[in-house]
């Protein structure tokens, strides 16, 4: 077990936070008066996260990690519950892969359909592409195109071409780009990392003043068949339902065949305080506590914040 730190990019900054090795396995830490400990990019690990919980945490508490609560979810392929912990169901957005006519035709809402086709008829292009420098610094271009995106400040606004470079080399044997160009610039792109077969979509941007041609719908279905070609059972997106009652982003998975996928996920006291905040409920954090109709008016205020803030319109997700 070696027990140090862990460089992450946290709200467009790169934070060192307490780490250890164990069983080959990177644990971090998160929160500052209630602390959890988790599985570093879980959803990327290859094999069973947790093989041995009942060892894997000892090793946890003889860390200098301090943490009070640890916390894994099984795969997504392995949705029982196999271990007596304290049980929530997490969840995520995953399209099953059998064919991509199957997505296109009974998955896929037709606006969706409608928006792909629109995409290659205004002359959007989408093709799996080569990480370079040239790719590297059409990320950087649409990621300067605003600094606000879904009603709160964008993390990469401004980031330097180096700092964008350095976050997108991780998992580089298991990770695959697909970029949506129009008259050869770069206008939208999609970062994909395998893990156990699964295809992980962990970015996908495009710029909004391209927003009419619908790169976002074009990325994704070309998504869905580069998965089909690799043989994926699952194409994820991330979480499917967020704090946010009425999300639109929510909203664009379910038009364009995503389902909501739930996993057992297992937190573990390790402390006293980390009992009690179980209990409690507080290691979801503050938010999950307050009332929907509070939190629909906050993220409400904070779009509308923003928003005058910035001085493109805000669009960031297709039809």
């Amino acid at each position: 077990m070696n027990n140090g730190q862990t460089m992450l990019s946290m709200k467009g900054r790169n934070v060192a936070i307490p780490s250890a090795e164990i069983q080959g396995r990177t644990i971090i830490t998160r929160g500052k008066w209630l602390k959890i400990a988790v599985p570093q990019d879980e959803e990327l690990i290859e094999g069973e996260t947790v093989p041995d919980p009942e060892s894997f945490v000892s090793e946890v508490k003889r860390s200098r990690l301090s943490a009070d609560i640890f916390t894994f979810a099984q795969k997504l392929a392995d949705r029982n519950p196999k271990f007596n912990y304290h049980l929530e169901w997490d969840n995520f957005a995953a399209i099953p892969i059998t064919t991509f006519s199957d997505w296109w035709d009974k998955r896929a809402e037709s606006s969706v359909r409608r928006a792909v086709r629109k995409a290659a008829k205004t002359g959007v292009v989408v093709k799996v592409v080569e990480f370079d420098d040239t790719f590297v610094q059409g990320i950087v271009n649409i990621n300067n195109e605003s600094p606000v995106r879904q009603g709160k400040a964008f993390w990469h606004f401004q980031k330097s071409f180096e700092a964008v470079k350095a976050e997108h080399l991780t998992y580089p044997t298991r990770t695959e780009f697909l970029g949506a160009y129009f008259e050869g610039e770069l206008i939208g792109y999609i970062r994909i990392t395998y893990a156990d077969h699964v295809a992980n979509i962990i970015q996908v941007i495009s710029m909004m003043k391209h927003f009419d041609k619908r790169p976002t719908n074009a990325l994704i279905a070309k998504a869905v068949e580069i998965s089909e070609q690799r043989g994926a059972p699952f194409l994820t997106y991330c979480n499917f339902v967020y704090n946010d009652p009425d999300s639109s982003l929510t909203e664009f998975k379910r038009r364009s065949g995503f389902e909501q996928v739930l996993v057992p996920r297992y937190y573990i006291p390790l402390t006293l305080k980390g009992g009690i905040a179980l209990r409690m409920g507080l290691h979801q954090g503050l938010v999950k506590l307050l009332p929907k109709p509070v939190i629909k008016q906050f993220l409400k205020i904070r779009g509308s914040w923003y928003a005058s803030k910035a001085k493109t319109p805000e669009k960031s997700v297709s039809d």
